[in-house]
């Protein structure tokens, strides 16, 4: 296997077998997951639930929970790889997990066990590949040809979306014309035709180390002296925010009983990131003297990235309900016989591969000639806002639907495009961000840290849906006059608005940096 550099300025020729991959891993993805609602709520698997909301709400439930876990395995496909195996192996392994799980849904249609067994392992495998194929496409390019690779990424979100478009158009015609096991076991194929497209690519990938040897003055340990280390005459106050973070941590657990492992976990996640992170952050210049300039600027620069991560998670919050709520919205619109509500989903990637090149083509261009530069991080702020824009447009047509007013399928296209604009504006330039900002020797953690956005995202939304079991709170929902979907679907736009308003703020005082590797 190569580990030469890119090359002086040209396009690295092993990057159409990560594309490659990429397009029909996104297909095996998307194509099951788009079906998913759909399948949940029509099958035996939850016949002890009574039709109508509650099953409904069960089959959300699990979407959103394995969404977490599919983003929170990022976590360990990052810590595997930077540590022990390098991108490349860890990519391969866990695909071979990936297909495993496929098979299990394609297998176990009938069977809760098996089926929940195979979401799981997909979950495991595309979570434990996800922060590493895009931070392993990065690799292969250097200071060089840099500017080939913000070209890379966008035609990397746009080849996503390609796969997903079919995904999203076929599935749905598979699952109810052919069945679960057809339905399921297409991706399963495809999935596996990913791994063998990035196999044959081995002897000419770039490879960068993982960092085997412990690093005195990597993240972890300069975090963990900022917080330990004692300054005369100073207190400890980070020091007590991270024991509280760690308290309320624990504490969390004690919501299984009514809310559930996954949120108990999240929840307890959330605290403890903000309580180490926070407290570090008050105390980092204690770090200083035991550990170099450098680690101690890096370990600022990280922190101050997860800021923008965590100030992104509303946005996915409101992107993933398009596979639930939306879907859930469109079984009860008027569409023709042939058509499947999950099919609308087709539309967001199709819009994607248009709006990529019309922003790199026609808009940015445009916007720059009248003197306003669309930075990464103003484009992420204007595309939080847009998706709360197109919530408020999908709660207004949920309260026509609520009124008896037949509605037509037709009508999501609006929300969709507004939805699908502000995902290019913060899905697509995130990617980006988040490799260019990390440090060298933590850009496979910080990728995942990326990834936890859309865990964290998904949160919500189950806590939303945990909220609106309550009859104390439904009753209240009702003195507004407003159906209970409607309210929620308001309240996301609220959520995203505000945090569109916030990100803005902070986004004015962060300071970019470039953390591509040095070429040779």
């Amino acid at each position: 296997m190569s580990t030469t550099t890119a090359g002086q300025g040209r396009m690295p020729r092993q990057i159409p077998f990560i594309i490659g991959n990429e397009a029909c891993e996104r297909f095996s993805f998307y194509g099951m997951r788009n079906i998913l609602v759909q399948f949940l709520i029509t099958s035996t698997l939850l016949q002890h639930i009574m039709a109508g909301q509650e099953r409904e709400l069960a089959a959300k439930d699990l979407m959103h929970s394995f969404m977490i876990g599919v983003y929170f395995f990022p976590l360990l496909g990052g810590w595997l790889s930077d540590r022990f195996f390098g991108k490349y192996n860890t990519i391969l392994w866990f695909s071979l997990v990936y297909c495993a799980g496929h098979a299990c849904l394609a297998l176990f249609e009938d069977n809760r066990a098996g089926f929940f067994t195979g979401l799981g392992l997909i979950a495991l495998g595309a979570g434990g590949i996800k922060p590493l194929v895009a931070s392993f496409m990065g690799d292969q390019f250097d200071r060089t040809n840099k500017h080939l690779a913000r070209v890379v990424f966008d035609a990397f979100y746009w080849i996503i979306n390609f796969g997903s478009l079919f995904a999203s158009l076929l599935m749905p015609l598979f699952l109810k014309n052919f069945g679960p096991s057809v339905a399921f076991g297409i991706p399963g194929l495809l999935m596996f035709v990913a791994t063998l497209v990035f196999w044959l690519g081995r002897k000419r990938y770039v490879l960068v180390p993982p960092q085997r040897v412990v690093d005195q003055h990597a993240f972890s340990r300069v975090i963990r002296t900022a917080l330990l280390a004692q300054a005369p005459g100073q207190g400890r106050a980070g020091l007590w925010l991270a024991w509280i973070g760690v308290a309320l941590a624990v504490a969390s657990f004690g919501l299984m009983p009514s809310l559930g492992f996954v949120i108990s976990f999240c929840v307890a996640l959330v605290v403890l990131l903000a309580g180490v992170g926070g407290g570090a952050w008050m105390q980092l210049e204690r770090a200083r003297g035991v550990h170099p300039d450098e680690a101690v600027d890096g370990a600022r620069s990280v922190l101050r990235v997860l800021v923008i991560f965590a100030l992104t998670t509303p946005f996915f919050s409101l992107f993933d309900q398009k596979a639930s709520t939306w879907v859930i919205q469109g079984n009860e619109m008027t569409k023709p016989e042939w058509f499947v509500s999950s099919q609308m989903q087709a539309l967001n990637p199709a819009l994607v591969m248009i709006l990529i090149p019309f922003n790199n083509l026609v808009l940015y261009p445009a916007l720059r000639r009248f003197g306003w530069e669309p930075t990464a991080l103003r484009r992420m702020t204007a595309g939080i806002a847009f998706s709360g824009l197109a919530w408020i447009v999908i709660g207004g047509i949920q309260v026509v639907m609520d009124g008896g007013e037949p509605m037509s399928i037709v009508w999501q296209v609006l929300p969709y495009a507004l939805l699908t604009f502000g995902e290019v504006l913060v899905s697509a330039t995130g990617l980006e961000f988040a490799y260019s900002q990390a440090p060298a020797a933590m850009k496979g953690v910080v990728m995942s840290f990326w990834n936890l956005t859309t865990t964290i995202g998904n949160l919500w939304v189950l806590l939303a849906n945990a909220a609106v079991r309550n009859d104390t709170v439904t009753g209240s929902i009702a003195t507004t006059g407003l159906s209970t979907t409607a309210f929620q679907m308001f309240f996301f736009a609220v959520f995203a608005l505000v945090a569109a308003l916030v990100f803005g703020m902070y986004a004015r005082s962060y300071r970019m940096v470039d953390n591509y590797r040095a070429a040779a």
